[in-house]
C-alpha cells in the first residue's frame, strides 16, 4: 500500500514537472514570435517620401500592382495614388498623397504603353511635376520594369539635375535592357559587365554615358537581373548582362549600388515583378 502511495507520488510530480517545462517552453515561443514582429516592424523605416512604379513595354496595371497589393499586406507600403499619363503628356490622378509616413507608393501608367523611352522619360517628368506640385513633393524613389526601368534611366540622365524636381533618392531597376538586348561578347564574362562595363555599347546605352553626370551622385542603385538557367543566361527576354551592364557605370559616377541575379523559373521576364523575394530585396532597399 505504501508502495503504490509512493509511485502515485513519484507520478503527479513528474506530471507537474513536465507541465511546468512546457509552459515555460509555449511562453519562451511566443515571446520569439513577438520579437520577431516586433523586430520587423522595428526594422521597416516609415516616411512620407513616395516610390513611383513604373511598368515595362505592353505592361499595365498588374505589371506592378500585384506586388504593391503584397507589399501593402505586409504592412510595408500603402498605394496612395495612380497617376495614368495620355498620349500627350497629360496626368490623371486617382488618389491622393496623404502626407502620413506610411511610405506611400505611387502606380503610374502610360496609356501608349508600347511607346519609346524619350517620350516616357518626358511623361515621368509630367508625374514629378503633378505631384511636386500637388503634394509639395521634394524627393521619391523610382523602381522601373523592364522598359519602365531604361526609360526611368533616361529620365535620369537627361532630367537628374534639373534641381526643380523632386530629388530621386533611389533606384531600382528589374529587368531592364540598359544596352537594349546585348549578351556577352566572345570570352566576356558577367563579372567583367559588372566590374567594367559592356564590351559592345548599344546607343541606349552610349547615351546613359553621355548623361551620367546628370544623375546625382547621392543615388543609391539597386539593379535586378533573372536567369532561368536554360542556358541563355538571360530571363527569356532580356540578356543578364544587359540587365547588369549600368552597375558599373553607375559605380564609376560615385554612386552606391547593389546588384543581384535571380535564378528559375521565377526569374522569367515576368515573373520577377511577381517574384515574393524579389518583393523582399527591393522592400529592404527602399524601406529598411
Amino acid at each position: 500500500m505504501k508502495n503504490k502511495k509512493y509511485y502515485l507520488l513519484i507520478m503527479v510530480c513528474l506530471l507537474l514537472i513536465f507541465a511546468g517545462c512546457t509552459s515555460k517552453k509555449s511562453s519562451q515561443n511566443e515571446n520569439k514570435q513577438i520579437n520577431k514582429n516586433s523586430e520587423a516592424t522595428e526594422t521597416t523605416q516609415k516616411s512620407s517620401i513616395p516610390t513611383l512604379f513604373i511598368h515595362g513595354y505592353s505592361g499595365g496595371n498588374n505589371s506592378f500592382g500585384r506586388m504593391i497589393k503584397r507589399m501593402e499586406k505586409n504592412d510595408l507600403t500603402k498605394k496612395e495614388l495612380v497617376l495614368t499619363v495620355s498620349v500627350d503628356g497629360k496626368v490623371q490622378a486617382k488618389g491622393k498623397l496623404t502626407g502620413k509616413e506610411n511610405n506611400p507608393s505611387i502606380q503610374v501608367l502610360f496609356e501608349d504603353n508600347k511607346n519609346n523611352e524619350w517620350n516616357q522619360a518626358e511623361w515621368i517628368k509630367n508625374c514629378l511635376i503633378y505631384i511636386r506640385d500637388n503634394y509639395d513633393v521634394t524627393q521619391v524613389n523610382l523602381v522601373g520594369h523592364s522598359m519602365g526601368g531604361a526609360s526611368s534611366l533616361r529620365y535620369l540622365t537627361t532630367f537628374g539635375n534639373d534641381t526643380n524636381l523632386p530629388k530621386i533618392n533611389k533606384f531600382v531597376g528589374i529587368a531592364a535592357p540598359f544596352n537594349n538586348f546585348v549578351e556577352l561578347s566572345n570570352g566576356e564574362t558577367i563579372d567583367d559587365v559588372i566590374n567594367k562595363g559592356p564590351i559592345v555599347q548599344s546607343e541606349r546605352y552610349t547615351d546613359y554615358v553621355n548623361g551620367i553626370e546628370n544623375v546625382s551622385k547621392d543615388m543609391k542603385v539597386m539593379i535586378v537581373a533573372g536567369d532561368v538557367e536554360d542556358g541563355s543566361l538571360s530571363d527569356e527576354a532580356v540578356p543578364v548582362a544587359d540587365a547588369l551592364s549600368v552597375v558599373s557605370l553607375f559605380k564609376t559616377r560615385g554612386n552606391v549600388v547593389q546588384e543581384k541575379i535571380f535564378y528559375g523559373k521565377s526569374a522569367q521576364h515576368s515573373q520577377l515583378h511577381e517574384n515574393t523575394e524579389v518583393d523582399q530585396l527591393v522592400a529592404n532597399f527602399l524601406w529598411k
